[in-house]
């Protein structure tokens, strides 16, 4: 059985991944890029508590895009806002 560093829990009742996401404000942005191409942008995640790869990875697999992780910001290629705000209000976050 593995034991959460942060609380001592064990890794099955440890909250300190959920407490994280609720506590954070999330900002989420399009930039205009090279040749009027739109990025989306989402930015104000700690990468210390949380880990920015795999919430990537999910939301490209669910948009359909390409993107990355870059300074504790992702970055998904293509005009997907809405849909991003709505995908990350349902796993847990508070974004403005």
């Amino acid at each position: 059985m593995e034991i959460c560093p942060k609380c001592g829990l064990p890794k099955e009742a440890c909250i300190c991944e959920t407490l994280a996401k609720s506590v954070q404000k999330i900002r989420v942005k399009g930039i205009k890029k090279k040749y009027g191409k739109i990025s989306t942008q989402i930015l104000g995640m700690d990468d210390k508590s949380i880990n920015l790869r795999d919430i990537a990875k999910e939301l490209k697999s669910e948009l359909a895009c390409g993107g990355t992780v870059k300074d504790s910001m992702i970055e998904l290629q293509g005009d997907h806002i809405k849909k991003v705000k709505e995908k990350l209000i349902k796993m847990g976050f508070q974004v403005e």
